[in-house]
């Protein structure tokens, strides 16, 4: 029996909403078999596209306290996952940077994660990954209107 199609906007978020987030929250749950969180692999990534942000920018982008951070971030370098680096032109400023080892792990957690989602992906009928494939540019766009 063929599900019916969406009476509006409303219907069709109320449908999408929670696959989206049982989505997320399995490729996030990757993250655990590498030994680092999934908020954690957001962190790296984060100071890996952004190459010396300082841990109040870096609280500031995520919404979180300066000293949470500060504390989030502690836990990165006694990991060597992060390394902390003063300014050369402000010595009161201190940069973040990934070490070669926090690039590894946020490599390993992107290889692992698209791993999980092809696997799934090459289960699904090829009309079905076509559909998939299709959604990618509509879902894209609803990231660039989010205020």
């Amino acid at each position: 029996m063929k599900a019916a199609a969406p009476k509006g906007a409303l219907e069709l978020a109320n449908r999408l909403r929670p696959v989206l987030l049982q989505l997320n929250r399995q490729l996030r749950g990757e993250t655990r078999a590498l030994g680092i969180t999934a908020g954690q692999a957001t962190l790296l990534h984060l100071i890996r596209t952004t190459p010396g942000i300082g841990a109040g920018a870096l609280a500031e982008r995520e919404g979180m306290s300066a000293p949470a951070m500060s504390g989030y971030v502690a836990r990165l370098e006694a990991a060597g996952l992060v390394t902390r680096t003063r300014s050369g032109l402000d010595r009161r400023r201190v940069g973040l940077s990934l070490t070669p080892a926090g690039v590894r792990v946020l490599r390993a957690v992107r290889t692992r994660r698209t791993a999980w989602l092809a696997a799934r992906l090459e289960a699904l009928a090829p009309g079905e990954q076509a559909a998939i494939d299709a959604s990618i540019g509509p879902l894209a766009r609803l990231l660039e209107t989010a205020p």
